[in-house]
């Protein structure tokens, strides 16, 4: 079984190089980026197995799922940036929900962890659920904001902006499919990361603290950003 699921992660790496070939080809410099970036997120966990030992003696094993959600996430979105995301109207919700599930997944391990050492996990389980929902909507929000001071920087510097906001529609309808893969991770009670996160509970809490200040802060400032060039056009 690791076998196979190291082989089809290799498999969606090499496709998302493919994409990333197909797209400088094109000179599609929005194409072409997502790809990078999808290949350098998807080698993440590798990375830092062989890196942590060496760097801090600490060892660490992200298993065989993280790597594979990953590529196949970037994958996903990297074949969505080559025309799929307009020709297809279901493969940003699909995109979404997959990516949306994976950022739910580690929440809620996370979160299993955290708590764990301050209630039950019978006491916390409605708390963990309610607030990975919360959590990785916030997080949803926070994406889609990048999206539109990408389109807003590509305008003012006159480039083509890395990410593509397609209209508030389509952005409410994400944010939806993003509340739906949290709901089939809780819904499914998918613990399969607790085993990672409990290797390092302590670097596992001030993440969840750091990320969450992130994503606040991060979001008002960029909503202020797009507000005020928004007034600037207008």
């Amino acid at each position: 079984m690791v076998i196979i699921t190291a082989l089809a992660v290799i498999l969606l790496q090499g496709g998302i190089l493919s994409l990333f070939v197909v797209a400088v080809r094109r000179r599609d410099t929005a194409a072409a980026t997502n790809a990078l970036g999808s290949f350098v997120l998807a080698l993440l966990p590798v990375v830092i197995e062989l890196v942590l030992p060496a760097v801090l003696s600490l060892n660490v094993s992200f298993g065989p799922v993280l790597p594979l959600w990953l590529a196949a996430a970037g994958f996903l979105h990297s074949l969505g940036m080559l025309g799929l995301y307009e020709s297809t109207w279901w493969w940003d919700h699909l995109t979404h929900t997959v990516s949306a599930a994976l950022v739910a997944a580690l929440l809620y391990a996370a979160l299993i962890v955290a708590l764990s050492n301050t209630a039950g996990p019978g006491d916390a389980s409605g708390t963990i659920a309610a607030v990975t929902v919360v959590f990785t909507f916030a997080i949803g929000v926070f994406w889609e904001l990048i999206e539109l001071v990408a389109r807003d920087l590509g305008e003012r510097l006159d480039i083509e902006p890395v990410l593509i906001h397609y209209g508030w529609r389509d952005t409410a309808v994400d944010l939806g499919f993003d509340i739906v893969g949290a709901v089939l991770v809780i819904g499914a009670d998918l613990r399969i990361f607790v085993p990672v996160v409990e290797q390092f509970p302590g670097v596992t809490e001030a993440i969840l603290v750091g990320s969450g200040w992130i994503v606040v802060v991060g979001s008002v400032l960029m909503a202020l950003f797009v507000g005020i060039g928004g007034s600037i056009r207008s």
